[in-house]
């Protein structure tokens, strides 16, 4: 660099360090003395440099941590475009592919990329397992009864605690326990909707929300959502004057499968907005501890001054997915989804929810909380530059800030059903993508769990690369 400065020189040879692989997203850079004895240079011009680096969103500042790489907003590659629904609610008919693909994501000989599951080597087993062995000594009879609505109060306690993370102020007795976020969503959707009413969702959003959607009677009507800044609030608007629209499900932080995240002035004007026609909506937060950055987005209950927004969310995908305890801070609809759990189950297993509410009192969450946002930024980072070395010319793959998903569009002479068809005689899943959409649009898309890398991994991808490749060629 001609001309520039001792510092800007410093930070150039990081950045070329970070463009060219050395450091990916979620890796320690050198701290400020290591790199001060490494180039010979004071303290003073790499802090300089470090700030130029933050300042260009190419790293981050922890505290007391030190400075980590970002995901780069300057990507270059091709963006997914916003998705262009339909502007009618519709029936929901997606079951049968769905229960499909969960069928071959029990498949242990396969290559697993198509459930959202955690990376279990990331989990804390260990200490789970010490706090399970704790309770079930200290809790004898506790431990074999039911923990009756609203669940295990030391739990409550500690999920109102968390939720100041997220810019919620609300106390214990706000909180219901449920079996995982999903239950959560379901007692939600019961409590406010009827029989064919019209449920606003994302476009594309989670296929469970369709099946619980299918299951209960409703619509589906799909909105706009854009790739990173979530739905578009534009045409929910436009909309919501245009049907009648009962309740609205929306991931407002880290959209599984787009990994969009609502910046927080938007669901600030989310909340007003559905305040204003008297519209609830269900939050769902289950990827909200998984940013990428330092700074945790607030959830949009943190903009709500009446009980109109439905907080669910749950410990599946940050400690434990298989103890199944999830829970729902329901504002004005509190009573009616306790009822519902009652009616359905009665409680929620009583040693999970001992068992982590004592390693949420021990501390050290919020510590594997950054063990596991450094992993899975780097994972999504690789996964994301494989596919884009492996599969056809047109792909463009989301950018996601936080979660661990991938949304991948290919050209559209590619059909992923039968793509997925092919991939599973390879041994390899992943979720096509028609299961993210009430129609079954997105045929040339497909979502790829981000959680884990390794060599097999790497080889399944490129396998689902080669196959699409070999469909292009046969379109020449």
């Amino acid at each position: 660099m001609n001309g520039a400065t001792l510092y800007e020189k410093v930070a150039n040879d990081i950045s070329r360090l970070i463009k060219n692989g050395t450091f990916r997203p979620g890796d320690k850079i050198p701290s400020v003395r290591g790199l001060n004895r490494q180039m010979k240079v004071s303290v003073s011009t790499v802090m300089e440099a470090y700030r130029l680096l933050e300042d260009q969103g190419v790293v981050e500042c922890r505290p007391q941590s030190g400075y980590y790489v970002i995901s780069s907003p300057a990507d270059a590659r091709p963006e997914i475009e916003v998705s262009q629904p339909a502007s009618r609610p519709t029936k929901v008919s997606i079951s049968e592919v769905v229960m499909m693909v969960l069928k071959n994501n029990r498949d242990s000989r396969l290559v697993q990329l198509g459930a959202a599951v955690p990376n279990p080597d990331l989990l804390p087993v260990d200490r789970l397992n010490r706090a399970l062995c704790s309770v079930t000594r200290a809790y004898k009879i506790r431990n074999i009864s039911y923990e009756f609505q609203p669940g295990c109060e030391e739990l409550r306690v500690q999920i109102a605690k968390r939720a100041l993370t997220a810019g919620c102020t609300v106390t214990p007795d706000d909180i219901v326990i449920t079996s995982g976020c999903q239950e959560a969503i379901v007692f939600a959707l019961k409590a406010i909707c009827k029989p064919g009413d019209t449920v606003a969702i994302e476009s594309p959003t989670y296929y469970n929300f369709l099946q619980v959607i299918e299951m209960l009677g409703l619509k589906a009507l799909e909105i706009p959502t854009h790739p990173r800044d979530g739905v578009n609030l534009d045409t929910l608007r436009y909309a919501i004057e245009h049907n009648r629209v009962s309740v609205c499900l929306f991931i407002t932080n880290f959209n599984n499968p787009l990994g969009s995240c609502m910046p927080d002035n938007r669901k600030k004007e989310l909340v007003e907005m559905l305040e204003q026609y008297g519209i609830p909506l269900i939050e769902d937060d289950i990827y909200g501890d998984l940013a990428y950055s330092y700074q945790r987005p607030k959830v949009a209950k943190a903009f709500d001054k009446s009980g109109n927004v439905v907080l669910c969310s749950s410990f599946s995908k940050t400690i434990a997915p298989g103890y199944r305890v999830g829970w729902v801070i329901a504002g004005k609809y509190k009573e009616a989804i306790a009822r519902a759990k009652s009616i359905t189950n009665l409680a929620t297993s009583t040693p999970p929810q001992l068992a982590l509410a004592g390693f949420l009192a021990d501390g050290g969450y919020d510590h594997h909380l950054r063990t596991i946002r450094r992993a899975y930024a780097r994972n999504v980072s690789l996964i994301s530059d494989t596919v884009m070395k492996s599969f056809p010319e047109g792909t463009k793959v989301s950018r996601p800030q936080g979660g661990h998903v991938l949304w991948v569009e290919l050209p559209e002479y590619v059909d992923s059903l039968e793509l997925y068809e092919k991939a599973l005689k390879a041994r390899i899943s992943f979720a096509p993508g028609p299961i993210f959409s009430s129609r079954q649009k997105y045929r040339n898309f497909l979502r790829l769990n981000a959680a884990v890398w390794s060599d097999a991994v790497q080889d399944a991808i490129k396998t689902i690369g080669a196959l699409a490749r070999r469909k292009a060629k046969a379109q020449r």
